[in-house]
C-alpha cells in the first residue's frame, strides 16, 4: 500500500503506536506519579472506537501497530481488540501488531496474543534485582514479571527487553542485564531518560545516563558491530560479536533521532501527538464521536494533524537541567 500520510519533511507516517490506557499496575518512576488521578472512563475511546481509528489510520498507509499504555494488558476486555485488528494482518494492509508491556499480565495473555498475530512484544524491566525493582516500579513484582517473560517466550512470542539507562541505579547490573538477556537468546535495548512529567522529587538530570558511555562501557568487553537495520522505532542496533545478540540505543538526548522519525502517537482518548516531545496534539476523538457512520471527517482530521507534524523534538540536557521538558507523563502518550 503506498503510504498515504506524509509530513511536512517527506516522512511517509507508517507507524503508530496506541495508548489503549492510562492505568497500569505499576508506578515507574520515570512514567508517572505515585499518586496518579486517572482519566473518568466515559473518556476513553470504548474499544469499537479505537477498532474505528486504528483502523482509518491503516487504511491511510499505517503498517505497524503498537499498542501501549499505561499497561496496556490491564485494559478490561483489551484481547477483543486485538482479536478485532487480526483481520488487516490477514488481509495483508497492516504488517504488524505488537505491543509494549512491563510483563506482569503476559502470563495470562502470552497465548491468547500469540493467537492474534502479535509475534514479538517489548517488555519494560530496568534491572535484575527485586528490591531495586520494587524501588523504581514502586508497585511492582519481579518474579510476576519473570513468569510473564517466560510465558511469552513458551507461546512463541520474541521478545525484546527495553532498559531505561538510570544513572547510580543500574550502572552495576550492564553486564548482568546483556549477560542475562544473551542466555535467553533476547534482544536488549538501552533508552535514555527523558524530561517528561511533574519532575517532583525525581531528578531527571541526576538520573541520566548517556548511552554513549554505556556503549563505550560494553566496547570494554565484547567488539561491537554497528547494524544499518531499522526496526520502524528510533532505535540504533549494535551487535555483539562474542553472543550474537543485537543491542538498541534509543538516544532522545545525545543523539536527536528526528530525521527519521515515521510514527505518531495516539492516547487513549484519541488524541494524536505528531511528536514525544513536543506539546502538540490533534485532538481527533470529536471528529470520531460527531460522525458515527462517515470517516471523512476523521480522515481529514488525521491529514491535517500530519500535516502539522513538527521537524523535531527539543530535548536537552546539556545545560545541566531539563531543557525542552514537556508536562505530560510518559504513560500519558505511552511512551
Amino acid at each position: 500500500m503506498t503510504p498515504q500520510l506524509i509530513d511536512p519533511f517527506a516522512r511517509a507516517i507508517t507507524y503508530l503506536r496506541v495508548s489503549v490506557t492510562d492505568r497500569c499496575d505499576f508506578r515507574c518512576v520515570y512514567c508517572m506519579a505515585e499518586n496518579m488521578t486517572f482519566l473518568p472512563k466515559k473518556e476513553l475511546l470504548t474499544l469499537e472506537e479505537l477498532d474505528r481509528m486504528c483502523s482509518a489510520f491503516i487504511g491511510l498507509g499505517v503498517e505497524k501497530l503498537r499498542i501501549t499504555g499505561g499497561e496496556p494488558l490491564v485494559r478490561k476486555g483489551i484481547m477483543t481488540f486485538f482479536n478485532s485488528m487480526t483481520r488487516h494482518l490477514e488481509s495483508g494492509t497492516l504488517k504488524e501488531l505488537t505491543l509494549t508491556t512491563n510483563g506482569s499480565q503476559l502470563e495470562r495473555f502470552a497465548d491468547d496474543l500469540y493467537a492474534a498475530g502479535v509475534r514479538r512484544v517489548n517488555i519494560s524491566l530496568d534491572t535484575l534485582d527485586e528490591d531495586k525493582f520494587a524501588r523504581v516500579t514502586r508497585w511492582g513484582r519481579l518474579p510476576q514479571v519473570l513468569r510473564g517473560i517466560d510465558a511469552a517466550q513458551r507461546a512463541g512470542l520474541r521478545v525484546k527487553i527495553n532498559a531505561v539507562a538510570l544513572k547510580g541505579f543500574n550502572e552495576d547490573e550492564l553486564f548482568d542485564l546483556v549477560r542475562w538477556c544473551a542466555g535467553r537468546d533476547m534482544d536488549l535495548t538501552f533508552i535514555e531518560v527523558m524530561p517528561m512529567g511533574d519532575l517532583g522529587n525525581e531528578d531527571r538530570v541526576g538520573q541520566y545516563w548517556s548511552l554513549d558511555d554505556v556503549r563505550a562501557r560494553l566496547s570494554e568487553q565484547y567488539r561491537l558491530t554497528d547494524l544499518a537495520e531499522r526496526s520502524g522505532g528510533p532505535a540504533r542496533y549494535v551487535r555483539l560479536d562474542e553472543t550474537g545478540q543485537k543491542i538498541g540505543f534509543i538516544t532522545p538526548l545525545s543523539h536527536n533521532f528526528c530525521e527519521s522519525c515515521n510514527r505518531v502517537r495516539m492516547t487513549c482518548t484519541g488524541e494524536l501527538f505528531m511528536c514525544l516531545g513536543q506539546e502538540d496534539m490533534a485532538d481527533l476523538r470529536p471528529a470520531l464521536r460527531n460522525h458515527p457512520n462517515d470517516d471523512a471527517p476523521l480522515i481529514e482530521a488525521i491529514h491535517g494533524a500530519i500535516g502539522r507534524k513538527p521537524k523535531g523534538h527539543d530535548f536537552d540536557y546539556s545545560r545541566q537541567r531539563a531543557d525542552g521538558q514537556v508536562s505530560r507523563h510518559m504513560s500519558h502518550t505511552g511512551g
